[in-house]
């Protein structure tokens, strides 16, 4: 089996932990992510990965509710160095050598961010896991995804979503709803699809970053992808 990335971003969701229980962390869920993981990771994959805390807390739902969005947005980036800790723990007790680095000074439980040691690490052959969202208020994790992954060169940003693709509006709610097997950048935003943010969009275009998204409810997702299998949506120029 031949991978078609040598250096990938995945980006997951915070809800997607959680499995059916709706909130907090599953168990069985994540450390079935895990093992999909190292599964791309023992083909020679560099690995990173951006993950949402939206499991623990949604700041622009806090924010929506009278909270303060900064404030807000702070906590959901704490949750996802939470997130980010528990997936630690999960991909190294599947043998998966791992650094979490976050974009928030919390030394006593991830390094600090700094783009150079989060290559080499991946040189290393670790799997590295970044939290703390951009470290900034008013922007998703979605966006830290496309930030970072332009940082450190990934080939791809894989996106896991809940569906498996881009359809042209919300399949649990439309029934008519279409899924698209490829589009452009410029569709998407002209479309306003909702499966990325519109900034994070915008920097994936500007550094000619493709992106996949695909469902992770059926396991081995991960896998089809990183071997060019057709799997979810391609979004590309």
């Amino acid at each position: 089996m031949k991978p078609v990335f040598s250096r990938l971003l995945l980006k997951l969701s915070g809800e997607g932990l959680a499995g059916e229980d709706g909130f907090g962390i599953n168990p069985t869920v994540i450390t079935g992510i895990a093992e999909q993981i190292r599964d791309i990771h023992e083909l020679g994959v560099q690995v990173s990965i951006v993950i949402g805390g939206g499991n623990i807390i949604r700041g622009m739902t806090a924010a929506s509710q009278g909270m303060d969005r900064a404030n807000a947005d702070y906590m959901g980036m704490m949750a996802s160095v939470i997130n980010a800790m528990a997936l630690q723990d999960s991909l190294e007790k599947a043998g998966v050598d791992t650094r979490v680095l976050s974009a928030l000074e919390i030394k006593q439980v991830a390094e600090l961010y700094i783009r150079r040691r989060a290559v080499r690490h991946m040189e290393k052959g670790r799997v590295v896991i970044f939290g703390g969202g951009t470290g900034n208020p008013y922007f998703t994790t979605d966006t830290a995804a496309a930030l970072r992954a332009a940082e450190i060169h990934a080939d791809v940003i894989l996106k896991a979503t809940q569906v498996d693709g881009v359809y042209s509006s919300d399949p649990h709610k439309d029934p008519s709803a279409v899924r698209y097997e490829k589009l452009s950048f410029t569709e998407a935003m002209e479309k306003n699809l909702q499966f990325m943010d519109q900034t994070a969009i915008a920097l994936c275009r500007e550094n000619g970053l493709p992106i996949v998204v695909f469902g992770m409810g059926e396991g081995g997702n991960i896998l089809r992808v990183v071997l060019g299998e057709s799997v979810g949506t391609v979004v590309s120029e």
